[in-house]
């Protein structure tokens, strides 16, 4: 009779971690249906966004910390950005 406890109990400890790791479904995912407002809401939000990232310009250049760590075949437009860097801090103002 111990040995059978001992095998259950050594059954229990060894599928919880399993089971704790199986998927759980959400019956209710999406709940309640919206009503008219809030989806015309979601909408609006929605085109607000993606008018905001519109407006976010692209990286001009490459940025490359270890750019000036390499010196053997260096890319030609890492070479461009350190030359233009020079020139900005040679003839830059003070701020």
């Amino acid at each position: 009779m111990k040995i059978l406890r001992a095998s259950m109990l050594m059954a229990v400890l060894v599928s919880g971690p399993a089971f704790a790791q199986a998927p759980h479904f959400n019956m209710m995912a999406d709940g309640p249906g919206k009503t008219p407002e809030q989806i015309e809401k979601q909408k609006a939000i929605e085109k607000a966004y993606k008018d905001t990232l519109r407006k976010i310009p692209d990286a001009a250049g490459v940025n490359d910390p270890w750019g000036g760590v390499r010196n053997e075949g260096q890319p030609k437009a890492i070479a461009k950005n350190k030359a233009k860097s020079k020139i900005g801090a040679a003839g830059g103002t003070a701020n």
